[in-house]
Formats: structure tokens, sequence, C-alpha cells
């Protein structure tokens, strides 16, 4: 097996640590406000953690190698918040309904007590939207595993068993909302699927720039990586927590939120110490 087929490989196995997390989903033989609630918040923290601990961080760092520490975090910065404004301004175009609406236990085949119409539009909304921020975030995540890959093949397993670690809670973010408005759990699981393959796209993209086609991609990696984790924090707070809050207890969602911390947590410190 050459490199480069090594590298795609690699990426693709990442990738497929989504539709894993969708399988959770998909094996759930009775649904509930509980679980959804736990999925949800799980996937906040996993999104916040990670967002602060190592995404916008290494965009600080790219663009500090690239244009100077001074000027790479102000960049760095103000695409952060250029992030959040994009998801906001994708959020404010999608129409959605911010009542509060009670929900019961149900099983698939129970379509009596399935959910209500507001709620189901509301739960596809926040699948829909956390589906484009983990997407948009696969991407580089391909490149990286990609080029690590290329580069030191020890150094690109390391780095996708950090990423497949929160790949998979990040299906469960895709999946559960999905399913929970649609009460099809194929459909929610290819969601999931079709997720993590993003990261895919970014191997090729790599490729590409293996041929040098842009020079400064630091500066090009950093500017992404900030964007990103804008879009992750915004999802994070204002569709994740909420919909958490709204079908489980506070004390349930923050401590499923931690625990989705500690997982993310978990990952890069052992990617710490493997170096």
């Amino acid at each position: 097996m050459n490199d480069i087929t090594f590298a795609f490989l690699l990426t693709i196995i990442a990738g497929t640590a989504t539709g894993v997390g969708g399988l959770a989903i998909l094996f759930s033989k009775k649904t509930s406000k509980k679980f959804l609630s736990i999925c949800l918040s799980l996937s906040a923290g996993v999104m916040l953690y990670i967002s602060f601990g190592e995404i916008l961080p290494e965009a600080f760092e790219d663009l500090g190698y690239a244009i100077g520490d001074g000027a790479g975090y102000l960049v760095a910065t103000v695409a952060f918040f250029v992030g959040i404004l994009i998801v906001a301004a994708i959020d404010k175009i999608i129409p959605h309904n911010d009542e509060i609406a009670e929900i019961t236990d149900y099983t698939v085949q129970d379509s009596d007590v399935a959910l209500i119409e507001k709620d189901k539009k509301e739960l596809k909304r926040t699948g829909v939207m956390a589906a484009i921020a983990i997407a948009i975030h696969n991407l580089p995540e391909g490149i990286v595993i990609f080029m690590a890959a290329l580069h030191d093949p020890t150094l690109g397993i390391a780095i996708a068993l950090a990423i497949i670690l929160h790949n998979i809670p990040e299906g469960i973010a895709t999946a559960a909302p999905i399913y929970y408005s649609t009460g099809n759990k194929l459909k929610a699981f290819l969601f999931a699927f079709c997720t993590g393959y993003v990261q895919v796209i970014g191997a090729l993209i790599a490729w590409l720039l293996v041929g040098n086609i842009f020079d400064d991609i630091e500066a090009i990696f950093g500017i992404v990586f900030a964007i990103v984790a804008g879009i992750m924090v915004y999802v994070a707070i204002h569709q994740l927590l909420p919909a958490a809050q709204r079908f489980g207890k506070h004390h349930m969602v923050m401590k499923w939120l931690f625990t989705g911390m500690a997982i993310m947590a978990v990952s890069l410190v052992a990617l710490e110490f493997i170096f």
C-alpha cells in the first residue's frame, strides 16, 4: 500500500466513526425525552471543548506562523465571530418556532403519540444546523489527517484516533434530532454517515494541495479553523443546549454536557502523551 492510499484509507476510517455514532439511533428500540436530552447535551460538550480547546488555538497558531502573532490573533478572532455571524444568518433564514411544547415518550411504531408538528420542525432544524457545523468541521479534519499521514504514518494514525473519539458523539448529535423529527432511523443514520464522509472531501482537497496550489497554506488553515470554531460554538449554545434543556432536567443536561467535554479532553490528552 502506497502512502497516498494509506492516507485516504485512514481518512475514510475516521469519517466512518460519525456513522458509527449514528448507529446508536439505528439500534435504539425505544426513544425518550431523556435519551434525546443526553445525546444533545453530550454533543454540546464535545463541540464546546473541541472549539475552545483545539480548533481555535490551532487557528491562532497557524495564523501566527503565517502573518505574525499579533496580526494572526486578530484575524483568527475576527474569523471566529464571522463564523458565528454566518451560522446566525442561516439560523435566521430557516424559519422556526421557539415555543416549548410537551413531548411524550414514544416508539417508532406508536405514531399516535409521536412528536407534535412544531417539535418535529424544531428538532429537524436543530439536526440540520448541527450537521452543517459538523460537516464544515470535518472538512479541515480530513485535510489534517491526510497531510499528517503522508508526512508520518504514525502521526496520521494518532490524529485519526483522536478524531474518531469525537466523531462518534458527533454522529449521535446529527442523527438524534433527525430521527426524533422524522421517526425514520435509516434516514437519521444516513444523515450522520454522509456528514462524516465530508472528511474524505477534505482528503481530496489535501491531495490537490500537495502540489502546492496554495503557497500560504497555514493562513488558509487558520482562517477555516477559526470560522469553524465560531460555527460550532453557536450551534452548541444556541441550538443543542436549549433543546437538551427542553427535553431533560437541568442537572442531567449539565452532567452530560461535562461528560461530552471530558470525552473530548481525554482524546486530546491521549494525543499529547502519544507525542
